[in-house]
């Protein structure tokens, strides 16, 4: 049985295929108790594709979480600046769900390697998604954000990557070009939609010329646990330098005049800890259409992956690719719209 390590392993072949193929229950018992826990053989798969996510059983305590990264996605450094961020927050009794670090290794680490993968090790933390037609959930939601951020804006991320336009729209717009996706009769239309949303994305940007902080990346309702304690902020993957409002939007539902409702109620609290800047409420649309497309080659770049044809059977058709490009257009004409009114006028 290959021993753990905390030195990177050589490339493998797996590796760079980015190949999940010998990462079965067995595999991932022995990468846990390489690391001194004893196993009570007890694997259930998470919901996550970009990685492999396990709770572990343990014997005579709770189970773990056992994240095991995808190859080639993030460098070392990548990684352990993320954890770093999710421990700084934690220590700061900021409620956030950091990896953990093992004394015992050499040096003390928090990311460690079996067999050729990447893993690291989580405390469960159970909860539910937060309501987000609760007020009082939003003002509490907005208030930890606002600490998380706080933190976010005493330095940048030096190895993780930024939010740009470049990363969101223009790479993943080509690869789906260029790999043939489309259907022929839908690449006009994609090409000139993608030309249009870009022109004003473009525009939002160099009217609000936001501060670059370090955010959670992806802080979806999903990413969020709620206890009658309150929210616990999960999965920092994504982490990245970008916007504050990257951190925020994606809590909003609704028409507009219930969106700004529930946003005052998130600024309410956040600005109790950090600064918001109104000018970046400019962005929200720009943001979501970047994720739109981003999205979109986000699943085209995976399409190779066997648990993604499986997952999202509905992608990669002549539907999908229609919807996409209608949805596309609703987002150029919300581009054009005023920005949610928050503050008094």
């Amino acid at each position: 049985m290959p021993e753990h390590s905390t030195t990177p392993p050589e490339p493998t072949h797996s590796a760079l295929a980015e190949d999940y193929s010998r990462l079965d229950p067995n595999t991932i018992i022995d990468a846990v108790e390489s690391l001194g826990f004893l196993s009570d053989a007890r694997v259930l798969a998470l919901n996550s594709y970009e990685n492999r996510v396990y709770q572990v059983g343990i014997e005579d305590s709770v189970p773990l979480i056992a994240k095991f990264y995808r190859p080639c996605r993030w460098s070392d450094k990548q990684i352990l600046e993320e954890h770093q961020f999710s421990t700084t927050l934690a220590e700061l009794e900021i409620p956030v769900v950091p990896p953990l670090y093992l004394p015992d290794s050499q040096p003390d680490s928090s990311l460690f390697y079996y067999s050729g993968y990447r893993f690291s090790l989580y405390r469960r933390q159970g909860g539910r998604a937060p309501e987000l037609t609760n007020l009082d959930h939003l003002y509490r939601l907005g208030k930890f954000m606002g600490r998380i951020h706080a933190v976010g804006k005493s330095g940048l991320f030096q190895h993780r990557p930024t939010l740009s336009i470049n990363s969101f729209i223009l790479r993943p717009y080509q690869y789906i070009l260029d790999n043939n996706f489309l259907p022929d009769l839908y690449v006009p239309s994609y090409k000139a939609i993608v030309a249009d949303i870009l022109k004003h994305v473009e525009s939002k940007y160099e009217q609000c010329a936001p501060q670059l902080i370090r955010l959670h990346g992806d802080c979806h309702p999903g990413n969020i646990l709620w206890t009658d304690n309150g929210p616990h902020f999960v999965d920092f993957d994504d982490s990245r330098n970008g916007p504050a409002i990257q951190d925020l939007w994606m809590l909003l539902s609704g028409e507009p005049h219930e969106q700004e409702i529930q946003l005052r109620e998130i600024l309410e609290g956040y600005e109790e800890f950090c600064d918001f800047n109104p000018a970046e409420l400019n962005l929200i649309e720009a943001l979501r259409s970047m994720r739109i497309i981003h999205y979109a080659g986000w699943l085209a770049r995976r399409w190779s992956d066997p648990a993604f044809p499986k997952a999202f059977p509905w992608f990669n058709t002549e539907t999908f690719w229609g919807e996409h490009i209608l949805q596309l257009k609703e987002q150029l004409a919300a581009l054009q719209n005023p920005p949610l009114q928050v503050y008094p006028q």
